[in-house]
């Protein structure tokens, strides 16, 4: 019998792990499916990563050594190679090669599972079905890791992070990277990887685009794009043709949450990520959530703030419990396309809680604002809102006391 089980040894779980810790958690098993900790950070060899965290800029790899050596250090159990087939009843049921099948108990679990790439399955390319396509974290991984070059002619679909990176990465190869083409009118990757990954490689960025047809036998031979109107329906003779041998997909990201499903665990159907209380704890008890599990983050260093508070609440769950006697449901207004908790425990927080959220559009000198009741009880002034940006704020806990109705949080 584990005190905490953690099921994912990126980031996320690592962070959650170490904190769980320092707090005074005893017995706690890391348990991932790779054969290394680090996740999907030990790929991304570019820089950027640790700003907020160390205060200092570090590439993937170096920012998951911070916290492997952290972990290391401590008391904590560590399963690589293992995989984790279902939960049931705080019971983890997982196998691998040189244990077999063990049915592994715990007083808390926290979901660190990550997440996965959207397909072309995924989304309907039309076209032919040639090699040559695939995901930009595959490409990515296949680069950074494998040391494989995917192509020499590339066209990226999707302009988010991923597919920003690779575009400057699959350039600095050798490649030449022909479009990146984006189905909004506006980019969904942060602005200083447009700056930094496109503008400086005047890479062209065709944003209110997409693809209309694949053309290959065998081999990738071209892709066709076509301008789309404000349904996002492609306008005929606006057909623009690459001739390319790669085609890259940045196309979303989806939390891994088949396992959560399977122990029934609420998913939030607007980001297919888990409904968490302020404590990050989900609606089946003692199971906590953190990370790209619960909503795709922008930056690492939020999903480690994130992983901390939920390591703490652990500590806390498994020491004194909750007092949880009433939820404060937070639904989203004018603009929010989601937030992050979806619920809340006034009793539960200890001074002030810090609320994540997604807009729905790119705005200008908005309010975001906190309505309970009709009456606003916080408003935090925004020069500039996008859908790739995640934002945040903090309440303080004496504004929320007293309060019985929900919370309207929207933008003005």
């Amino acid at each position: 019998m584990y005190d905490l089980i953690v099921i994912g040894g990126g980031p996320a779980g690592l962070a959650a792990a170490y904190e769980a810790s320092l707090n005074g958690v005893q017995s706690i098993l890391i348990i991932e499916r790779d054969t290394e900790l680090g996740g999907i950070l030990n790929q991304c060899i570019h820089n950027g990563f640790g700003l907020h965290t160390f205060k200092e800029e570090l590439t993937g790899p170096e920012y998951a050594d911070r916290f492997i050596n952290l972990v290391r250090n401590t008391n904590i159990e560590i399963k690589l190679n293992t995989m984790v087939i279902s939960m049931e009843d705080k019971k983890v049921h997982a196998i691998n090669d040189s244990e077999g099948y063990m049915i592994l108990e715990a007083r808390a679990i926290v979901l660190a599972m990550g997440c996965r790439e959207r397909t072309r399955g995924a989304i309907g390319i039309p076209g032919d079905r040639p090699s040559g396509i695939f995901t930009a974290g595959a490409a990515q991984r296949y680069v950074n890791i494998e040391g494989y070059m995917p192509g020499k002619e590339v066209v990226i679909l999707g302009s988010g992070d991923i597919g920003l990176i690779m575009a400057r990465r699959m350039t600095l190869e050798g490649a030449k990277v022909k479009a990146v083409v984006e189905l909004m009118p506006y980019s969904n990757g942060l602005n200083r990887n447009i700056v930094q990954c496109l503008e400086d490689y005047n890479i062209p960025l065709y944003l209110s685009h997409t693809i209309t047809d694949v053309i290959g036998n065998k081999r990738l031979e071209k892709v066709v794009i076509s301008k789309v109107d404000e349904n996002k329906k492609p306008i005929k003779g606006s057909e623009i043709e690459f001739e390319c041998d790669t085609l890259l997909l940045s196309v979303g990201l989806i939390p891994e949450n088949e396992l959560s499903k399977k122990a029934g665990v609420i998913l939030d159907n607007r980001t297919s990520g888990l409904i968490v209380t302020e404590s990050m704890e989900t609606n089946v008890e003692g199971i906590f959530a953190c990370g790209n599990v619960v909503h795709v983050h922008d930056l690492v260093d939020f999903v480690t703030e994130e992983a901390k508070n939920t390591g703490r609440s652990v500590a806390k769950y498994l020491k004194d419990g909750f007092k949880k006697t009433s939820y404060l449901n937070i639904v989203n207004g004018e603009g929010i396309n989601y937030t992050v908790p979806q619920k809340v425990s006034i009793e539960d927080i200890d001074t002030n809680i810090t609320i994540f959220m997604r807009v729905n559009n790119v705005y200008k000198d908005k309010s975001i604002k906190v309505i309970s009741k009709g009456k606003e009880i916080a408003a935090f002034k925004k020069k500039h809102l996008a859908p790739s940006e995640m934002e945040r704020i903090v309440l303080k806990k004496s504004i929320l006391e007293g309060l019985e109705e929900l919370l309207l949080i929207s933008l003005e």
